[in-house]
């Protein structure tokens, strides 16, 4: 699960023009802890997954890597 969902948060940020920092502020983490799940070196955990998933707009599937349909 973890590469697939680092690529995609990657992706999906970065498809919003958005920067790591906007990330790690509107979830309300420090900067160094959101790279850590965009480089795959940590997991969220299942509320910060609900809040990324409803902010990009995609499903929790789709978020982790489980099918490629939004």
């Amino acid at each position: 699960m973890t590469k697939r969902l680092s690529e995609n948060l990657a992706k999906l940020r970065k498809e919003q023009g958005l920067k790591q920092t906007d990330m790690a502020l509107f979830l309300k983490i420090n900067n160094r802890q959101y790279q850590r799940y965009e480089s795959g070196d940590s997991e969220p955990k299942l509320d910060t997954l609900i809040a990324l998933a409803d902010y990009f707009e995609v499903s929790l599937d789709f978020l982790v890597g489980r099918t490629d349909k939004k």
